[in-house]
């Protein structure tokens, strides 16, 4: 021990450089696995934590999958729009009661009705106070979504006149907007009780023809006007005339009619599973109770027997849309003769040919509309409208585009029994189209109790009676990083991918629009009892697959699941298998650990939107991925400080030839001469150990490591190991060594001259005549770029293979800063220990450097001697380090370099290049000991 520490002394400077790469080896080290440890337990909680979902399993009908999600392991977010059936009660009776399964919530989509209602909007501002009678004219057009319509106009007629009500004489026809006017010969036949109906022409009767193709006047009478020859998207169709008695005070009945998914759903299971009886915000939960009643004929007010079935409607609209419009007052001549001028059949062409001032613009949101619509408690069933799916396919960059369809067909919209069109056809459906849109007609037996004829074995069509309104807002919240689609009562996130799209959309998201043909359809906002889907799809004309197979998707919570374990992922894929088994043909997806991966779609030539699919399985990819990225780490960084210290033990022992010589020849042993070699390095790791338990605790504490103390205390025995690992093949070596050998110079023995005419050459010979010297330079500095080269690869990879979803990029941004870390230790210990080669080179050299000092040299002559020297050990080291570590990662397989082939490489290069720039920098220091040298002393001593 007492000549160990006399070495130490003696040569302190060497024994503080070592006991330095001891310290920060070890130190290192901790820290880095301390790091990588830490984020992979705050990625695995992560992972956990945001693992469990809405569901776990999901059942489909067949061909449900398409062809894009098949290949891209993602459920499109709106997979549950454009499926109406396809699943049979009996397979849904059969998957609920299979052992596992906690939770079955089938969702059998009914179809689309149409709920008629207005949206009033106040016009008093622009009255002329002055007038007697007036007319305004609103021109209204359409903003949903990325697509502007013009809709029918609309008039008021005010009067200061009461309008009175009155009847025909036969009481076929009641009328509340009775005026007396001014008698004019041509119109006297049209009056009725004396009074002109200022209303009716315009509004229910357009077609100016006479009563029973005679020349008798067309009177007012509850036979409504024959419209086959109308287009449902006609703007004369759907104009009409609010006249009101007042002065100062008008409103326009803005006529709408909204689109109301109707779905069935078993209201217990809904309740388990997401919480639907917390969203009732008046009336009543649906119950299991609930089902079709049929009234008496005594209380039937539609014939015979009416059928209801119950149902709950959503207090909030899912479709969005603004009337912004303009406001005229038309110039109506005389108005005296107004009555006269609007009670006859001639009353559309009269007010559409009026002249107009622009007085001023009106704006109006038509969720309006839809809040008067929940006062209504019931709604017939006449027809519904089903919708297909969208159709995906992927574009050479990898993005979605979706493909348009046909426009509509204006027969869509028209009645099977009188061919009449339907009224109040949103307008949007006239716009792009990409889903097939399909209607379904009722029987005409309503009332009757059975049906006969036409529609013989067919049931009467249903009213719709509601017990209660809900809210989905009221929905308990499930981790955005895990959310899979909840289409039963949210709609997808859409938004611009774009600037131009982002500015068509005004800055907000794309929302459902009343186009049944859209691209983002509304989710299910009426919903009624499994017991009710019978009583509807029986009672349409036509039977469909609705008939036999009406489920559209099962949602399935498994029992005993907690997260992404092993015994949780056994359960799931147990209950996925079992149905797999029982029927091959559904669709069947394994939803636990997924997350909502964004998808670019292109819908045309100028709009592109970001929507959130959910991608399968991301929270077992993490894991495995974290757990590979983790070990790989811990295996670089240990390996990259064990070979720094034995280069660095090495070389001091290479420094010490000649002492270990004089030894040998003085009578020590292999033996001993091992021994003082490890001691002297147990004590160098013993000093540094201390010293960097203490330092690794504080850094520790700066970086918010948890249980930064008990992971300091590692630092000692890590420093003891790696300086005893390091040690032992330097210390080997030294046994090895015979007396003469030791002390003889390590240059290999000159074969043949050869001319040096450059000071980049005579580097080059150099490094060239101390073979073993250069390679133990390069090799430490090879080995670091080799380990940036393996971990930047396995980075990418793994950012590659979770990223993408928002669970993926959540976990990527944990990641980080023990990537960085790695990858900045290996670098800087294999450019310190080519620097540490370098100088001992200098050291061993120094004799041969004052000879060309003596011969005139200059001092830069020599510093670039020098510099030549590490450049090309260097690079030397950092080209075949990047060479090695691209074998390396191709060696890796499973993909590794898929689409990094170029960054990985490029990447290996600049790390060449910086760690060149690391070796010129720090050469600064053994360049300023060259203005030391005295070559007449060191000449003489050699």
């Amino acid at each position: 021990m007492t000549i160990i520490l006399d070495q130490l002394r003696r040569r302190r400077g060497r024994a503080l450089a070592l006991a330095a790469g001891i310290l920060v080896a070890a130190t290192s080290f901790t820290l880095l696995t301390a790091t990588v440890s830490t984020s992979r337990a705050t990625t695995v909680g992560t992972v956990r934590k945001n693992a469990r979902s809405a569901y776990d399993v999901l059942v489909r009908p067949p061909q449900a999958q398409t062809d894009v999600e098949r290949r891209s392991g993602m459920v499109v977010p709106n997979f549950l729009s454009g499926t109406f059936g396809g699943i049979t009660m009996a397979e849904y009776r059969r998957i609920r009661t299979m052992a596992g399964v906690d939770v079955a919530a089938p969702v059998a989509n009914i179809g689309y009705l149409m709920v008629a209602s207005t949206v009033t909007v106040d016009v008093s501002r622009f009255l002329d106070s002055r007038a007697s009678r007036q007319i305004l004219r609103i021109s209204p057009t359409l903003t949903a979504g990325l697509g502007s319509y013009r809709t029918s106009d609309q008039y008021v007629y005010l009067t200061r006149s009461p309008l009175a009500s009155g009847s025909s004489s036969d009481d076929l026809f009641e009328s509340d907007t009775l005026e007396a006017g001014a008698v004019d010969k041509r119109t006297r036949r049209y009056r009725l009780d004396g009074k002109y109906d200022v209303c009716f022409y315009f509004n229910d009767d357009k077609s100016e023809q006479t009563e029973f193709n005679l020349e008798l006047p067309m009177k007012p009478n509850i036979i409504a006007e024959d419209r086959r020859d109308k287009s449902p998207f006609d703007p004369t169709l759907n104009s009409l005339m609010n006249c009101q008695s007042g002065r100062d005070k008008a409103t326009v009945d803005v006529p709408v009619a909204y689109p109301v998914l109707l779905s069935a759903v078993d209201p217990a299971a809904e309740d388990r599973l997401v919480g639907l009886g917390r969203t009732v915000t008046s009336g009543r939960m649906l119950t299991e109770r609930d089902k079709p009643w049929t009234l008496s004929s005594a209380k039937s007010v539609h014939g015979r027997h009416d059928t209801y079935i119950p149902a709950m409607l959503s207090s909030k609209p899912l479709t969005s849309g603004r009337l912004s419009a303009t406001v005229e007052r038309l110039d109506v001549g005389d108005p005296a003769a107004l009555p006269s001028e609007l009670g006859n059949p001639k009353a559309g062409d009269f007010v559409r040919a009026l002249h107009g001032t622009r007085v001023g613009r009106i704006g109006v949101d038509l969720d309006r509309g839809y809040r008067k619509a929940l006062d209504e408690d019931s709604f017939d069933t006449d027809a519904y409208w089903t919708v297909g799916p969208v159709t995906y396919r992927r574009t050479a960059d990898g993005d979605l585009t979706v493909e348009p369809r046909r426009p509509q067909k204006p027969g869509l919209w028209v009645t099977e029994a009188d061919r009449q069109p339907f009224p109040f056809v949103p307008e949007e459906n006239q716009g792009r189209q990409y889903r097939k849109v399909t209607a379904h007609s009722s029987t005409n037996c309503v009332g009757l109790g059975n049906c006969d004829g036409v529609d013989s074995g067919r049931l009467p069509n249903p009213f719709v009676h509601l017990v209660g309104r809900y809210d989905t807002g009221r929905l308990p919240g499930f981790s955005p990083l895990s959310d899979v689609p909840l289409e039963t009562y949210q709609a997808p996130q859409v938004t611009g991918a774009d600037q131009a799209t982002r500015e068509a959309l005004h800055g907000r998201p794309l929302r459902p629009d009343r186009n049944l043909g859209g691209y983002v359809s509304q989710p299910p906002t009426m919903l009624t009892t499994m017991k009710s889907v019978t009583a509807l799809t029986g009672s349409r004309r036509t039977p469909s697959l609705q008939d036999k197979a009406p489920v559209s998707a099962i949602r399935i919570r498994v029992a005993g699941v907690t997260g992404v374990d092993t015994a949780s992922r056994a359960r799931v894929n147990a209950v996925a298998g079992a149905i797999r088994t029982a029927y091959p043909r559904l669709q069947v997806d394994v939803t636990v650990g997924s997350s909502p991966a964004p998808q670019t779609v292109v819908l045309d030539a100028s709009a592109r939107v970001t929507e959130r699919w959910v991608a399968k399985g991301v929270a077992l990819r993490v894991l495995r991925a974290v757990d590979a990225k983790s070990a790989v780490l811990f295996v670089l960084v240990l390996v990259v400080c064990a070979l720094f210290l034995g280069q660095a033990a090495l070389a001091s022992v290479r420094a010490r030839r000649t002492e270990i010589g004089t030894l040998r020849c003085l009578g020590w042993s292999g033996g001993e001469v091992l021994r003082l070699v490890l001691g002297e390095l147990l004590v160098i790791g013993l000093a540094a150990g201390s010293v960097g338990a203490v330092l690794a605790y504080v850094l520790g504490r700066t970086l918010g490591q948890p249980d930064a103390g008990g992971k300091s205390l590692l630092v000692l025995p890590v420093a003891l190991l790696l300086a005893t690992a390091a040690g032992l093949i330097p210390a080997w070596l030294a046994t090895r060594l015979g007396p003469m050998e030791a002390v003889r110079p390590p240059v290999k023995a000159v074969r043949g001259a050869r001319p040096v005419r450059s000071v980049a050459g005579l580097a080059v010979l150099n490094l060239l005549r101390i073979p073993g010297r250069t390679l133990l330079g390069a090799a430490g500095l090879a080995l670091g770029v080799a380990a940036f080269t393996v971990l930047l690869a396995l980075t990418l990879a793994f950012r590659g293979e979770v990223a993408g979803s928002l669970l993926g990029s959540a976990v990527v941004a944990q990641a980080r800063e023990a990537d960085y870390l790695s990858v900045a230790l290996s670098l800087l210990l294999g450019a310190a220990g080519a620097i540490d080669v370098l100088v001992l080179s200098q050291r061993e050299r120094a004799a041969d450097l004052a000879v060309l000092r003596a011969t005139g040299w200059t001092r830069r002559e020599l510093a670039l001697l020098t510099l030549w020297e590490g450049i090309g050990l260097a690079l030397l080291g950092g080209l075949s380090g990047a060479g090695f570590g691209l074998v390396t990662v191709v060696a890796l397989g499973q993909g590794v370099l898929h689409g990094h082939l170029l960054a990985v490489a490029g990447a290996a290069l600049l790390a060449t290049l910086a760690a060149t720039a690391l070796v010129c920098a720090a050469l600064t220091v053994p360049i300023r000991g060259l203005a030391r040298i005295a070559p007449a002393r060191l000449l003489a001593a050699d």
